[in-house]
């Protein structure tokens, strides 16, 4: 647990992750353009950097934890007033993870720029939301060198509990990227069939309990159920708190459809839950977690 390890992005998802790895042991150097979002990663024992460019000096891994593809950009390849990001910054055999949910392009791009640098480069976006990133329960889908994943996967052990390697550069986020174009589809189908189970008169906690035991089950209904009070443990029972926010799941599934229109890929389920996610998402709902689907499919009901 020798290793000097830089964190950049102290967000949501950053915050838990980076605390998780303090808390093993490791020796970490923080860094957010929010100054307060650095104070409990500080408080835990964590150095607070001064720039990203500080933060990944003497770091022998670096993990970036970031909103979007040109945040993702902005800080390997042009972060400082210079015009040179962190990979100008970087030592020669600093490891690079960056485990932001961006478009594979991106990742493929900065993973060949650290490359050209000699450098190694990892896309490795996470599953598990919030309470998975706090409790040390995340998914990394990788992309990139194997040997790369190798080396830093004691690390991502303890952030998380399943470690996959998706393939080359660019192969985590695809990864991430499908998984949450489905989780979108299998959560507003989840959603279309508690209610419309409900507007027959069944409760709500019966319909579940009998699609969890036949054909019909899945992920959201049987971990995240979507209806308020089913499970106790799922934002919907604390009113629809994220979680994983309806913004994010936005976002995810704006990736997908990307990815989709440039590949030629008929995504026609996919498409149609992004679009169900942006109108609520335009009415107000994009902080809610993105289970609270269902109010917009029960406020679209004929009464």
């Amino acid at each position: 647990m020798s290793a000097n390890v830089a964190f950049i992005g102290l967000g949501n998802m950053g915050a838990p992750m980076a605390a998780n790895l303090i808390a093993a042991g490791y020796s970490l150097t923080v860094f957010d353009r929010v100054e307060s979002a650095m104070g409990e990663a500080v408080d835990q024992g964590a150095r607070r950097a001064d720039s990203a460019v500080d933060a990944v000096a003497d770091a022998e891994i670096v993990f970036s934890m970031l909103p979007a593809g040109k945040h993702v950009r902005e800080l390997y390849l042009d972060a400082d007033d210079a015009g040179q990001g962190i990979l100008a910054a970087a030592g020669a055999d600093t490891l690079l993870v960056d485990c932001s949910t961006i478009d594979a392009e991106t990742a493929r791009l900065v993973a060949a720029r650290a490359g050209e640098r000699g450098l190694t480069m990892l896309d490795a976006p996470v599953s598990g939301g919030v309470n998975g990133a706090k409790a040390g329960g995340l998914t990394f889908m990788v992309g990139g060198d194997a040997a790369g994943l190798e080396r830093v996967r004691p690390l991502l052990d303890v952030m998380g509990k399943n470690v996959f390697h998706a393939g080359e550069a660019g192969a985590g986020q695809v990864g991430k990227m499908c998984n949450n174009m489905l989780l979108g589809i299998l959560m507003t189908g989840t959603s279309e069939a508690i209610n419309l189970a409900v507007a027959n008169g069944l409760d709500p906690s019966v319909i579940s309990e009998i699609m969890k035991n036949a054909s019909g089950g899945n992920w959201a209904l049987n971990v995240y159920n979507p209806y308020p009070g089913v499970m106790d443990n799922a934002p919907a029972s604390n009113d629809y708190k994220p979680g994983f926010g309806v913004d994010l799941m936005l976002k995810d599934l704006g990736l997908a459809m990307d990815s989709s229109l440039k590949n030629g890929v008929a995504t026609p389920l996919g498409s149609m839950a992004r679009s169900l996610y942006s109108i609520h998402s335009r009415s107000g709902a994009g902080a809610r977690d993105f289970s609270s689907i269902l109010e917009l499919l029960h406020g679209m009901q004929e009464h």
